[in-house]
């Protein structure tokens, strides 16, 4: 039987995890069988700890709270006896976002992740309420999502310092772009960072964060542990040469398009679940980009990617 999935305050939810994409049928239905054979290979196959559903990556904004709670559930259901299943929680609305947060308890989640509250633009006295009502209204660790380039607010070196006071607030996944404003946080106090943009992965390591939420760990989740077990072994020049290696998934997952839309026409090409439809206001990878995604792919050594120029 699997082992369940071991955390420490220092890495709460593993070193490795992929923030997944949401399969949908043809016709824009749910796909929870799907879901749940791309988790297993993800988890069993590629080495993540961990998963996050429902994030960004997940297309969270365009499905329904009934439809995330039977994803999360069947993801639980298939790795969660291995792998730290997270759930993707936050909103702009508070209130909505505490009750997605109660129900992923409920269902099983091992932490939540919450976003910055995008478009409305709180000022920093607000985030901080936003972030300790939700982290307490659930017994589940939190990680924080700091994106501004996405929600349009960052969140303040001194907020961070004050939310990581809170016992449940445990990590953040930083996707800021700021190495010295996440070095100066984790610097101050214990609240546990991931990177949250791949092109960043090695420079937060360097310091201070113990892992990565992924969008190209879809593809090499194996090969940027790699880099992470490395570093963390001493071995720099290899955790540098391994980083490297990876340069081109990195330019053709996260530089040409929207994440999701590059993830899953590679996923289509690769023949495995959770490849293909999106839900609008995305659309899929035109030809002409599904050419360039395959010849960079395939410059990156991923399997199963052989060029066509």
């Amino acid at each position: 039987m699997a082992s369940t999935p071991s955390s420490t305050p220092q890495r709460p939810f593993g070193r490795m995890l992929t923030a997944m994409v949401t399969p949908f049928t043809r016709d824009g239905a749910l796909d929870t069988a799907a879901a749940a054979r791309l988790a297993t290979e993800l988890v069993d196959d590629l080495g993540n700890d961990g998963l996050v559903i429902s994030g960004t990556t997940g297309e969270s904004p365009t499905t329904s709270d009934e439809e995330k709670d039977r994803l999360l559930r069947a993801v639980i259901e298939a790795v969660g006896d291995r792998a730290h299943v997270i759930a993707g929680v936050g909103t702009n609305d508070t209130h909505h976002t505490i009750e997605l947060a109660r129900a992923a308890e409920k269902a099983g989640a091992a932490g939540l992740l919450v976003v910055t509250p995008y478009y409305n633009k709180p000022p920093q006295d607000s985030l901080y309420a936003h972030f300790t009502a939700v982290a307490d209204s659930t017994g589940l660790p939190v990680m924080l999502y700091d994106i501004p380039g996405r929600t349009g607010v960052a969140i303040a070196t001194e907020t961070l310092l004050r939310l990581a006071e809170h016992p449940q607030i445990v990590a953040n996944k930083d996707a800021k772009g700021d190495l010295f404003g996440a070095q100066r946080v984790m610097s101050r106090c214990e609240l546990v960072y991931y990177s949250g943009d791949d092109a960043l992965n090695l420079p937060l390591l360097s310091v201070g964060a113990v892992g990565a939420v992924s969008v190209t760990g879809h593809l090499v989740a194996d090969r940027i542990l790699a880099t992470i077990l490395a570093y963390e072994s001493g071995d720099v020049a290899l955790s540098r040469e391994l980083n490297d290696e990876l340069v081109p998934v990195t330019e053709a997952i996260m530089t040409r398009t929207q994440g999701v839309i590059a993830v899953k026409a590679a996923l289509e090409h690769q023949a495995r679940p959770g490849g293909g439809a999106l839900r609008l206001p995305l659309l899929p990878m035109s030809t002409k980009d599904r050419e360039r995604l395959v010849r960079e792919l395939a410059e990156g050594g991923v399997a199963g990617f052989e060029s066509i120029a």
